[in-house]
């Protein structure tokens, strides 16, 4: 070790509190690096193994195969494990259920049995072709009861249409007419097997399923075609193109990919999306190393600042610049290598407490079977470490070139810092006349220290991008789920061809369920003038030249009725009155006049105007037109017309915003029973909010001879709002750390800065600037400083929102709107952190003697 670098540890030892200041400032950027490295690949683990606990594993999907199929997928180098299955259905003529006739056999291989989720309650599943495990469900909704040991002979079959030429699966309810069942078994073969265990019923059989599960035992010596599912050894972009290449040479027609699972390890074959991730991964991850960068080049300025007059005296016995820039250099290196592992512990220790603390949250309030845990990879370790030596350097960089064109004199005096100028220090005339003269002499001064107040400022602004980044990100998340989810508010949905309301309304008093609405819905069909559609459409309607009625688009709509006490809450929340509504000779409605729509040609989902209304305009309503070939021109008649009483993008429970070309109209149940032609026309739903959604849905199955439909929007919404969730809990908890860090980078960069400036103020009081004055200076110098900062904070922070929003146009398409509410708290946050610093720094010194002040000198 050279003797510059053993004055440095030395330097480094004597100046124990700025040493270590930096290294604590190194230690927390490393961590927080870290911890956002190891929380990415973590949370994709815990959604990867969620998927997988419901769903099964499984990446590429071939239908329908042949023996020599099956071998070659097999035998090709991507596939790690192949897993067979087929599906059949038999009569259950004993079922108590008359919309479940049947037994669904869904048969697996080994490997399948393994790869998906089946749990056994008692005995135990198949190993051979002869041998069946049978639902519980079964047991408890048959006549004949089944026991583990029994032989079960059954003519196994594929469910098909009666009315067209379909073949039906298990996510399609009982096809029946009135007196009828529209579909049958064909292609049956009989087969008698032996019951080796009961099951608990999966999670693929929906409750409007017309069979209950058995699962059955399939090999590649099956005669009839099976469905592989693939497990890939490597996950990677051109799977896709992959495995779309391998059906195409073994003649294989239908493949499909497990998207959702896919999506967590990164791989989509949606470019809009992969760009939208990539889009928002970058320029989260900018403001991640551009914020850890900021921290640690200001505590090597404030470093280097503080060892000029040392180096100049380096500089003055011989020292070249080199040696004086390798000084700096080894300084970062001395302060990295103490600084990298305890921050790599640190991030790791502190994101495993967190999971810990997390996870019962998780699993309580969400529902979640599977835990959040630490996964620490090579690869994140060895990011987290390039990263920070990378943010060091950086960092290191510029002060060590200062450093090195320190002259020896300039150095010892401290003229470096301070280069003045009348240009330099001067200030409006308007300033001493509206504000006084200390808020001018509070303005040269902030004009004079321009390297620590731009220190000061840069802190500041990098809090304000870092907090309204995040905040924005994560609010363009919940707003990306809303039109994901198409403005689903209800827990369950409950549909039925064969159910009374009444009976539909018993649902209402089931334990847990909170808030209920029944809605009557009715299709129609009205004419809108080219006029008053929304841009997108006139946009389709020109490039497709789409024809059009009398000048008139043809409108798909559709009017909610909803019962006197739902409307009534509806009309109140977007503010009109309700009765307005209720005249029978002047039918009214409420139109949804926003809706958003995936546009399939680019990929995108799109927020616009349903149509282009005003309160007061008339919409005729005509019956959905239905022509008996192709050449018969369709016959429209007149139902009625209702008149817009209001224009809303309100919502109400239940109801699925329209498509471009559609509309929605929203009346009291009266309203639409007196204008829908035939009660035929009319579906029936109700819609449940509830505190335990799961438990509401399994009463509901509970009920028998009832052909219910059950959509449980809880399941479907619970995954997004976990994910937003856990990302909105880690990206607060990653600003409040950085935040905290700028905070106290600013009071030290403030407290060293007022120190430095004693001798001046001692000056000032010496002739003759009160207490009063002097505080009213530093309240106009912290005002200097807030200003500044949010002058160059807010701009930048809405270019890197206009970003985000910019990234999420791949996907999703609406306007573009600040948040004003935590803009204002910014603003606010800002002048209480700057004051409470120079109040905290100003509070140090105050008492100092004047004589004293006079004499010291800025060392």
């Amino acid at each position: 070790m050279n003797i510059i670098n053993k004055v440095t540890l030395r330097h480094l030892k004597e100046n124990k509190r700025r040493s270590l200041v930096t290294i604590i400032g190194v230690i927390i950027s490393v961590a927080m690096i870290t911890a956002v490295a190891t929380l990415g690949v973590s949370f994709l683990d815990l959604m990867i193994r969620q998927d997988i606990a419901k769903n099964g594993e499984w990446h590429v999907l071939y239908k329908d195969l042949t023996h020599d199929q099956i071998q070659a997928i097999e035998q090709d180098s991507s596939t790690k494990t192949l897993a067979l299955s087929s599906d059949g259905y038999a009569a259950l003529e004993e079922s108590e259920n008359a919309y479940k006739p049947y037994l669904h056999f869904r048969s697996y291989n080994k490997t399948g049995m393994e790869q998906f989720p089946i749990t056994v309650s008692e005995g135990r599943l198949p190993r051979n072709e002869n041998e069946v495990a049978i639902s519980e469900a079964i047991k408890n909704n048959a006549k004949v009861e089944y026991k583990i040991g029994d032989q079960l002979t059954a003519d196994i079959g594929e469910r098909w249409s009666t009315t067209e030429p379909a073949m039906l699966t298990q996510n399609q309810s009982l096809q029946r007419g009135e007196d009828t069942i529209n579909e049958e078994l064909k292609n049956t073969e009989t087969k008698t097997m032996t019951i080796v265990g009961t099951i608990e019923r999966p999670t693929w059989e929906p409750t409007w399923a017309p069979g209950y599960t058995a699962i059955g035992y399939v090999d590649d010596t099956s005669s009839d075609s099976v469905d592989a599912f693939v497990v890939l050894n490597n996950i990677k972009g051109s799977l896709f193109e992959d495995a779309n290449k391998l059906a195409a040479q073994q003649g294989i027609e239908n493949v499909h990919f497990n998207s959702d699972l896919l999506r967590y390890y990164g791989v989509t074959d949606n470019d809009n999306l992969r760009m939208t991730l990539f889009s928002l991964a970058g320029i989260i991850m900018a403001v991640i190393i551009i914020g850890s960068i900021a921290l640690i080049y200001n505590a090597f300025a404030i470093s280097v600042s503080e060892r000029a007059r040392h180096l100049g005296m380096l500089s003055s016995v011989g020292a070249t610049k080199r040696q004086k820039r390798n000084s700096v250099f080894f300084e970062g290196a001395v302060i990295g290598a103490i600084s990298i592992p305890v921050g790599i512990l640190a991030g790791l220790a502190g994101i495993g407490i967190t999971f810990i603390f997390i996870n019962t949250f998780i699993q309580d309030a969400l529902n979640v079977t599977e835990r959040l845990e630490l996964v620490v990879t090579p690869a994140s370790i060895l990011i987290a470490c390039g990263i920070s030596i990378l943010t060091i350097f950086i960092s290191t960089y510029i002060p060590a070139q200062k450093a090195s064109r320190i002259s020896a004199i300039d150095a010892i005096r401290q003229t470096h810092d301070i280069k003045l100028s009348g240009k330099t220090v001067k200030t409006n005339r308007l300033v001493r006349k509206i504000f006084g003269l200390e808020a001018e002499i509070g303005l040269k001064n902030v004009k004079r220290n321009r390297k620590r107040y731009l220190a000061t400022v840069f802190s500041l602004v990098i809090s304000i991008v870092l907090f309204l980044s995040v905040t924005y990100f994560t609010e363009n998340l919940k707003k990306s789920l809303e039109l994901s989810q198409d403005n689903l508010q209800y827990d369950i949905q409950i549909f039925s061809s064969h159910l009374g309301k009444e009976e539909l309304a018993s649902f209402a008093e089931l334990d847990q369920v909170t808030k209920s609405t029944f809605i009557d819905e009715v299709q129609f069909e009205a004419l809108v003038g080219i006029d008053d559609l929304p841009d997108p459409l006139k946009k389709q309607i020109a490039e497709n030249d789409l024809e059009l009625t009398d000048g008139k688009y043809p409108y798909y709509t559709v009017m909610h009725g909803l019962d006197s006490e739902s409307f009534q809450a509806y009309a109140t929340q977007i503010g009109v009155d309700a009765a307005d509504f209720t005249q029978p000779d002047k039918p009214s409605a409420i139109v949804i006049d926003q809706i958003s729509y995936e546009d399939a040609s680019i990929g995108k989902l799109i927020q616009t105007k349903a149509l282009e209304a005003e309160v007061g305009d008339k919409i005729d309503l005509f019956s959905m037109p239905y022509g008996d070939s192709e050449t018969e021109q369709p016959e429209r008649e007149l139902e009625g017309t209702v008149q817009i009483g209001a224009l809303t993008d309100e919502v109400p429970i239940g109801v699925q915003t329209a498509s471009l070309g559609g509309v929605n109209l929203i009346v009291p149940e009266d309203t639409l029973w007196q204008l829908a032609a035939d009660a035929e026309q009319v579906s029936s739903y109700v819609y449940l909010n509830s505190s335990d959604p799961m438990a509401t849905q399994t009463a509901i199955e509970d009920r028998k001879d009832t052909n219910i439909n059950v959509y449980n929007v809880f399941q479907r919404r619970q995954q997004d709002e976990q994910m937003i969730l856990l990302m909105s809990v880690f990206t607060y908890g990653f600003i409040t750390l950085i935040s905290l860090i700028s905070i106290a980078n600013i009071f030290n960069t403030i407290s060293t800065s007022i120190s430095l400036r004693k001798r001046e103020f001692a000056m000032l009081r010496s002739v003759g600037m009160t207490p009063k004055g002097f505080n009213k200076m530093i309240h106009y110098e912290s005002v200097f400083y807030g200003v500044k900062a949010l002058a160059y904070g807010l701009p930048i922070s809405i270019l890197v929102m206009f970003g985000m929003h910019h990234a999420l146009r791949y996907t999703f398409e609406y306007g573009f709107s600040l948040p004003w509410m935590s803009i204002l708290f910014v603003i606010v946050l800002i002048f209480l952190i700057v004051g409470a610093a120079m109040l905290y720094s100003i509070s140090k010194i105050k008492n100092e003697n004047i004589i004293e002040g006079l004499k010291q000198e800025n060392i």
